[in-house]
């Protein structure tokens, strides 16, 4: 299982839990911050473990991509997350259009975008070392919106720090963990094809 890094704690224990057999090979997370490069390197580590595995899916959704990962899965045979992103994934495709319906300037979290938040957001926009940058980033969102697979008290107080951070209020919808386990479940039962991961010409 390739797996955005961001999913790839969330995979490899629902996998445990259900005990599937399954070698959860996560990507870095920040490859969210340039999506252009999350397909070449999905389909780097795919044709690496080609001859390892009988079976390799993709703990992606879109991400970002633009049609890119689909065109990689399609390619080699891989079947990847369902939805645009990994917010469609936990709380619903259904669920996450009328959030972002109801107040378009929505910022959403995950737990790990709780967890990492200063690393992942406000490091890397520069926001610690130039904050007055704060309102051009931010300007026209109107909310944080936290979708909370496993909200423990600690996180509650990171995700109202985030929010505090770049000057939002915090909403808290609890999704758990149910969505992505459907997911994979899906992406485990019913491999697109046995054929095998082939190199393209040239390589």
């Amino acid at each position: 299982m390739i797996a955005c890094g961001a999913l790839a704690t969330h995979v490899a224990e629902i996998a445990g839990r259900r005990r599937w057999p399954v070698e959860v090979r996560p990507l870095p997370p920040l490859l969210h911050n340039r999506p252009e490069r999350i397909a070449p390197a999905v389909e780097e580590l795919a044709r690496a473990l080609r001859h390892r595995h009988p079976v390799v899916a993709v703990a992606y959704a879109d991400c970002g991509s633009r049609g890119a990962l689909d065109d990689v899965c399609a390619r080699l045979g891989l079947r990847r997350l369902g939805g645009n992103h990994c917010y469609d994934v936990f709380a619903g495709v259904e669920r996450m259009r009328a959030l972002l319906d109801a107040e378009p300037g929505t910022y959403v979290l995950t737990d790990f975008l709780v967890r990492s938040f200063r690393r992942t957001v406000l490091a890397e926009l520069g926001l610690d070392r130039h904050p007055q940058l704060r309102d051009d980033y931010f300007r026209h969102y109107r909310r944080v919106v936290w979708l909370a697979q496993r909200p423990t008290a600690e996180l509650r107080r990171a995700a109202l720090d985030a929010a505090a951070a770049i000057g939002l209020p915090l909403q808290v919808l609890r999704v758990g963990d149910a969505g992505l386990e459907r997911e994979l479940e899906q992406l485990l039962a019913c491999p697109p094809s046995a054929r095998p991961i082939t190199a393209r010409a040239g390589r």
